[in-house]
């Protein structure tokens, strides 16, 4: 097999888990954590040997929709954090781009967050295996942020990286506990963590050629 051959054959298999990511999203989108390796087969006109020959099991396909709704959810952020405006705003607007991202889409959230709510897991399936590296993923990413743009001293890597792990988990257990119960607007939690966060994040100078935070 020639090299363009098998670049046609990547091409087409890259296309066909595209189309296949996109089936799953609208189930997800429509049944939430129920949704089921049979009805994301049923929904892409396959059968569901051929789904696992794409994606090895509900784990794979979930980290595969995982990376694609993440790596939105991230881009996102970086467009708020890179925004023209001071950093109170800034902070805001980062906050207000995660919490209208998981309302705009609640049951892709559930999906990623909450897996097995819906429905019994299936066979092989672990719900914290699966969903806790995708808050690593984001405070790691956070940290990076933080460390570039924020001169925070002596021991800034470790500083930055247990700022971007907490501010995480903090947006996540607090955005969980709204989308749930919805005590408040969205506006008013916004207002809320970044009061909790604008003290330490008020006093700390930028980075020198960076951005800003």
């Amino acid at each position: 097999m020639d090299t363009t051959q098998r670049t046609g054959q990547q091409r087409s298999a890259d296309r066909r888990r595209r189309e296949l990511l996109e089936a799953a999203d609208r189930v997800v989108l429509r049944d939430g954590p129920g949704a089921s390796m049979n009805a994301i087969a049923a929904e892409a006109g396959i059968t569901k040997p051929i789904l696992y020959r794409h994606f090895g099991d509900k784990g794979g396909l979930y980290a595969a929709l995982a990376k694609r709704h993440t790596d939105a959810l991230l881009d996102s952020l970086r467009a708020a954090l890179d925004a023209p405006a001071d950093r109170r705003e800034r902070v805001e607007a980062t906050l207000d781009t995660y919490l209208s991202a998981i309302e705009a889409r609640p049951q892709v959230y559930r999906f990623l967050m909450h897996p097995a709510e819906g429905a019994p897991s299936e066979q092989g399936f672990d719900v914290g295996k699966h969903s806790a590296p995708l808050l690593r993923r984001m405070g790691e990413e956070l940290a990076q942020v933080i460390e570039e743009r924020l001169d925070l001293g002596p021991g800034s890597q470790q500083l930055a990286r247990v700022w971007g792990h907490g501010i995480v988990g903090m947006m996540h257990a607090a955005g969980d506990w709204w989308l749930g119960e919805r005590p408040c607007s969205r506006a008013e939690l916004v207002r809320s963590l970044a009061d909790l966060l604008w003290g330490r994040l008020a006093a700390a100078g930028d980075r020198v050629g960076s951005p800003g935070f």
